[in-house]
């Protein structure tokens, strides 16, 4: 039997209704508490106290406390569209009153180090894109309808997102906001922060790693280790950081009307390290600062 295009979209539309469990009245408001990857995640769950697992087709949401206050925990995955669908699951299943990002990133402006913590004002899905033909040797233009983000990197033009927001409105963005109290709250107790500046006894950062709270943060599909792509990055949207998840997160919690804020800590700088990326060498490190300044902040939340 040959499918049309109408009758599969119906059948995926209509057929095939997905199962959603809906949070149970007797389930406290919890922030959900989100890393990428497995390191990022060591340190938050051995903090947890009263944890219980629930599996969400395949995926593992812990529940339980963290600082003496409810959390739900789980890994989004690497990449837009797991941390995007990730982040849904447990909007839909569990009451979650705001989301905490935490976890690793490439570093793109010139005044951070790796082991930095950075918790910016806004994130921006900075790869959406449009990739233009060549209308002569080295010079490209873009003929798509919708309106183009700052400057060109060759053939590739960023390019606004659209997303319906929690009004029901198809919206055209740049940027996805961080909840202003929760930057704040950042802001507050990022003085106190205790940071790691060794991965081993015989192997330290060059500098004592620092919380920085504000500016810009993007993210894309991409892992970057690319100098003039980085040098790119800086310029055309002040991005302090770069990493492939936090912006997809921002946009569901956005378009779901959930506070949202990310902390993320500099394994490495997108190409800009002196010698190789050293992603593979401090990544627990940054992973362990991002956590230590989650804990802290979770710890000051309002209960």
């Amino acid at each position: 039997m040959r499918l049309t295009v109408f009758t599969l979209t119906f059948y995926l539309l209509f057929a095939t209704p997905a199962v959603r469990a809906a949070p149970t009245p007797a389930d406290p408001p919890r922030t959900a508490v989100i890393t990428a990857f497995a390191p990022e995640i060591v340190a938050l769950e051995a903090a947890m106290t009263g944890k219980h697992e629930v599996a969400i087709n395949g995926t593992r949401f812990i529940t339980g406390d963290l600082e003496g206050k409810p959390v739900v925990l789980f890994l989004s995955g690497v990449s837009m569209v797991n941390a995007a669908m990730n982040t849904q699951r447990a909007l839909d299943r569990f009451r979650v009153r705001r989301i905490v990002f935490s976890g690793i990133a490439g570093g793109v402006d010139p005044g951070l180090d790796v082991g930095d913590v950075v918790v910016p004002d806004q994130w921006g899905e900075y790869l959406e894109s449009v990739m233009a033909r060549e209308d002569a040797p080295g010079h490209f233009a873009s003929t798509y309808r919708d309106p183009v983000v700052g400057a060109n990197f060759g053939m590739m033009f960023p390019k606004v997102v659209e997303v319906t927001g929690p009004g029901g409105k198809l919206e055209q963005r740049t940027w996805f906001p961080a909840d202003p109290a929760l930057v704040a709250l950042a802001r507050r107790i990022a003085p106190a922060a205790v940071l790691k500046r060794c991965a081993s006894a015989d192997l330290c950062l060059a500098k004592p790693p620092k919380v920085v709270v504000g500016g810009n943060g993007v993210s894309g599909q991409s892992f970057v280790d690319n100098a003039a792509f980085r040098a790119w990055a800086f310029s055309t949207f002040q991005a302090r950081v770069l990493d492939m998840e936090t912006a997809a997160v921002g946009q569901v919690a956005y378009a779901n009307g959930v506070p949202f804020v990310g902390f993320r800590s500099l394994s490495d700088l997108a190409g800009g390290d002196p010698g190789r990326n050293q992603a593979r060498v401090f990544f627990q490190l940054a992973s362990d600062n991002s956590a230590a300044v989650v804990r802290a902040f979770v710890r000051a939340l309002p209960d």
